[in-house]
């Protein structure tokens, strides 16, 4: 194999490919395969959960394949200064790496070894614009479940197209997120992908305005995005029942400014060791509410005019779960409704039903 090709170019490949890559029992999956054929090269990274393939023009002057370790060719390929790179490997696995002034010779992996990576029919697809899915994702990913201690299920996210509305889903059993836009198109779906491989997905996408090709199977999903092709396997099992999480009816509402409340919680947080696990102490009342932190470093109050609707109440909030929620709404202002302070409460927006986000209680003495 021989080829030459723009070292940037190549090196923000490799440098997304590699964030798939994790430690393994299995060497060559700490690697990525680079196979070469007239005119371009292709490369693949795996961790036998998801697939990242990217393919870039190339000056080939003999094809073939070889698997080369992800880590240390990022490294070769950042610290070298020429502009353009040429790989060369031999029949004993040798490459031959040339930018530059500098020259590399390592070991290579046989690309016979690599495992073969799943693919996906282009036929079942739904279109989105590229910076639709990075809000939608940004909106929700926040409350997907981390691995620790968590169902499995949870931990990814719940992504249904129904009559042309998009919707997405994280819940991790103490909050939950929703994101719905219309993108049309007539193909009905749902799936849950790891919140892994969404976020995978999200960080290759540079242009807001290009469309992404989302195909679905029963057992995998594939996303088209700049010239990359990121394959996941789904999530098995049934996704909770979330509506019936929901309340459906509150004692009280209040609108609030979204900033403000924002500038509220995190001036308060500052005596917090850890947010996790100190809650927000919120008497909303007419005319004015109250938000008080107490912890080891000391103690910090601060209030806000609000004109509340129904009987004046206290309620423990997770300062990070609303921080993270309001953030996420990127709106000026957010109608939130209660069920007093011992149930879940919901952030949502003034008008129309873009968003959604609940947040259980935190018990207070």
């Amino acid at each position: 194999m021989l080829f030459t090709t723009q070292r940037s170019e190549l090196l923000e490949a490799v440098q997304n490919l590699s964030r798939i890559v994790t430690k393994t029992s299995q060497p060559v999956l700490e690697g990525i395969l680079i196979s070469a054929e007239k005119g371009k090269i292709t490369l693949v990274s795996y961790n036998l959960e998801m697939s990242m393939k990217k393919e870039i023009y190339a000056s080939t002057e003999t094809d073939g394949d070889i698997v080369i370790s992800a880590r240390l060719l990022t490294e070769i390929l950042r610290k070298s200064d020429g502009t353009q790179v040429t790989i060369e490997s031999d029949d004993r696995l040798m490459c031959h790496i040339r930018s530059g002034n500098a020259v590399f010779d390592i070991m290579g992996m046989s690309a016979e070894d690599f495992p073969e990576t799943p693919s996906v029919p282009e036929t079942e697809k739904i279109t989105m614009p590229g910076g639709l899915i990075k809000d939608m994702v940004r909106g929700t990913l926040f409350a997907v479940a981390t691995t620790e201690g968590s169902r499995p299920i949870l931990t990814g996210l719940n992504i249904t197209v129904q009559d042309g509305v998009a919707q997405f889903i994280g819940i991790d059993g103490r909050r939950m997120g929703i994101r719905k836009e219309n993108i049309g198109g007539s193909l009905n779906c749902n799936f849950v992908i790891s919140g892994k491989a969404i976020g995978e997905a999200v960080k290759i996408i540079n242009n807001d305005e290009e469309n992404v090709d989302i195909f679905i199977t029963k057992m995998l999903v594939s996303f088209k995005i700049d010239g990359y092709t990121l394959v996941s396997r789904l999530l098995e099992g049934v996704f909770v029942n979330y509506e019936k999480a929901i309340p459906k009816e509150f004692f009280q509402k209040l609108t609030v400014k979204t900033k403000d409340i924002i500038d509220i919680i995190e001036r308060i947080s500052l005596v917090v060791n850890d947010r996790l696990t100190t809650p927000v102490r919120c008497s909303i009342g007419n005319p004015v509410s109250t938000f008080k932190c107490i912890s080891a470093l000391g103690c910090a109050t601060d209030t806000y005019e609000t004109q509340l609707e129904g009987p004046e109440f206290e309620i423990g909030i997770n300062a990070q779960y609303l921080l993270d929620a309001l953030r996420a709404t990127e709106s000026d202002e957010v109608k939130m409704s209660f069920k007093g302070g011992s149930e879940g409460f919901l952030i949502e927006p003034i008008e129309g039903d873009s968003f959604l986000y609940m947040v259980m209680p935190m018990r207070i003495k």
